[in-house]
């Protein structure tokens, strides 16, 4: 097949999960109970204006045609206004990606070379006392929830200690490495968490990696350890851990909702959240989508740097 058309198929097919998405997520949200007018006006509102209201909104047309406006809305960007801001969606919602990356940014900066480190030597010494500490410890922390980590370092690091703020919103003008330093303590649950898993996932591949004919070939040709190491081992042995960090991008940009609420960070989880507890119904909706829609980017770039470091991957992916 050739290489065009198959990435425009892909595309095709990535496009597609994204409109079924936005179906489903739109009619989810008409079936939540709740009048959009009697939410805006409260509940004491003159039943006449709340039908006025819903008729300027165009929350009384049929749902297809509903769904259209909100569709063709949110393609330009345009999310409609938030029935509990009584402003545009857009900015909150924008505001509210840029805090969860911030705080992802700083999880994946300490979660690569963690986790990725941890099972590198793991996989290298495998069988030593080393390698069963770093498996041990892995599941250890693996299996405790991300918040009850999170109280337990709040109350050490953040009351007791004092190392780090309990907050993780940096105060307004704060510069690049205050807004980092303030999101540590934050990231630090989510990297025990799920280092575990990356060490585990790269020992295994590494371990792989290091048995396979091609890594006996080129020893046999006289290369390097470190040459064999960088070059067949780490490169074959990183396949299946790329597509699990691709994987946990998209839950650390719209899936940390506990962690979000307990360090006050108004990223997207918790602005979904308060949306949902509101009924602000675009808000929820344009929070939903635009999560949706960071989880299926990030499994399509998790599938192409597989591609690009195994051609094997790319000659399936494509």
């Amino acid at each position: 097949m050739p290489v065009g058309r198959a990435l425009a198929m892909r595309v095709g097919s990535l496009i597609l999960t994204l409109w079924l998405v936005s179906l489903l997520i739109f009619l989810a949200g008409q079936v939540l109970p709740g009048n959009v007018g009697r939410v805006m006006l409260g509940p004491f509102a003159d039943a006449q204006v709340v039908a006025e209201l819903n008729r300027k909104l165009g929350t009384d047309l049929p749902i297809l045609e509903q769904y259209w406006h909100w569709f063709s809305g949110a393609i330009k960007g345009d999310f409609g206004d938030s029935l509990s801001m009584r402003a545009p969606v857009a900015p909150f919602v924008l505001k509210s990606v840029g805090n969860s990356a911030a705080l992802a940014g700083v999880v994946l900066a300490l979660l690569i070379p963690v986790g990725i480190g941890a099972g590198i030597v793991a996989g290298l010494r495998a069988g030593s006392l080393v390698d069963r500490l770093i498996v041990l410890g892995g599941v250890c922390f693996s299996i405790v929830p991300d918040f009850v980590s999170a109280l337990l370092l709040l109350i050490v690091f953040g009351l007791w200690l004092n190392w780090f703020p309990i907050t993780g919103a940096a105060p307004d003008g704060a510069g690049f490495w205050t807004a980092g330093y303030y999101l540590i303590l934050p990231a630090l649950p989510l990297v025990l968490n799920l280092a575990g898993y990356v060490a585990r996932m790269t020992r295994a591949g590494v371990i792989e990696a290091r048995g396979a004919d091609y890594t006996r070939t080129a020893i046999l040709k006289g290369l390097g350890p470190a040459q064999v190491l960088f070059k067949y081992v780490l490169r074959n042995a990183l396949v299946p851990t790329v597509a699990v960090i691709a994987t946990q991008s998209g839950f650390l940009l719209g899936g940390l909702v506990v962690i979000e609420a307990l360090f006050g960070i108004q990223g997207l989880g918790n602005l979904v959240l308060s949306a949902a507890k509101t009924r602000d119904f675009p808000m929820l909706e344009a929070g939903v989508l635009v999560m949706a829609t960071i989880f299926v980017l990030s499994a399509a770039i998790g599938d192409l740097a597989q591609a690009l470091l195994d051609p094997r991957q790319r000659r399936r992916t494509i």
